[in-house]
């Protein structure tokens, strides 16, 4: 079963119709006749309709995950300025989804999905708790109105077992921060700055690490910064 609710223009959404790109969303999610499915904002219903087809239930509202059945699965075509802050509440919640396939801004996407030497603090976020994948471009022709750049589908995979055990993520996420407070600049300048440490504390920090002290934060691998948290809190 699923429900819907008004259009709100001023929220800045854009409609998606187009049927192949709808469907690659449902298949993204691998759909399951025992799956309950959160579609946040599912507005016209062009995607609660395929959705309810394939899963036992679809809630179609903003919801309390906590509340949801463990291993629920979400997806979601997001207005572009929510994307960032809804990824890290989805990803950071104590009660998971287990698979989402979400409709984003192109850009977006490709910087969740990004490499060493394009990564970002949203990168370290969503990878660190997901393995994301890059679906299909949706260009911007196909939504009403149209928005000014295409999308595309991120597909995200929750990590079925921690990337890093015992993990303080309050102090991992201070450490990753301060590294991208000052993206121009080195770690050893961005991180000492941050973190209210001495260069030299910080030299010693990122040489314990195995890290060049000019590299910068785009950079360093998910790896590299667990391994300067594991020394960093030691201070």
């Amino acid at each position: 079963m699923y429900s819907m609710f008004a259009v709100k223009k001023e929220l800045g959404q854009h409609w998606l119709h187009d049927e192949e790109s709808l469907q690659a969303m449902v298949d993204g999610i691998e759909l399951t006749s025992n799956d309950t499915v959160l579609e946040i904002g599912p507005g016209l219903g062009t995607l609660t309709a395929p959705l309810a087809a394939g899963a036992k239930r679809v809630i179609a509202v903003k919801f309390n995950l906590t509340t949801l059945p463990k291993g629920y699965k979400i997806a979601a075509n997001i207005p572009y300025y929510l994307t960032s802050n809804l990824l890290r509440v989805l990803c950071e919640s104590s009660n998971p989804f287990s698979k989402a396939t979400l409709l984003v801004q192109k850009e977006v996407a490709e910087r969740v999905c990004a490499q060493p030497g394009d990564m970002s603090l949203l990168s370290v976020a969503v990878q660190l708790y997901t393995e994301p994948r890059l679906g299909m471009v949706v260009p911007a022709e196909l939504f009403t109105p149209p928005p000014k750049v295409d999308s595309q589908i991120l597909l995200l995979d929750y990590r079925t077992e921690p990337l890093f055990a015992d993990l303080d993520t309050k102090l991992f996420f201070r450490v990753v921060k301060a590294g991208f407070a000052q993206r121009r600049k080195t770690l050893l300048n961005s991180l000492s700055a941050g973190l209210q440490l001495s260069r030299e504390q910080t030299d010693a920090a990122l040489e314990a690490a195995d890290i060049f002290p000019a590299a910068r934060a785009q950079n360093l691998s998910l790896a590299q910064w667990h391994q300067l948290y594991e020394v960093l809190k030691l201070y």
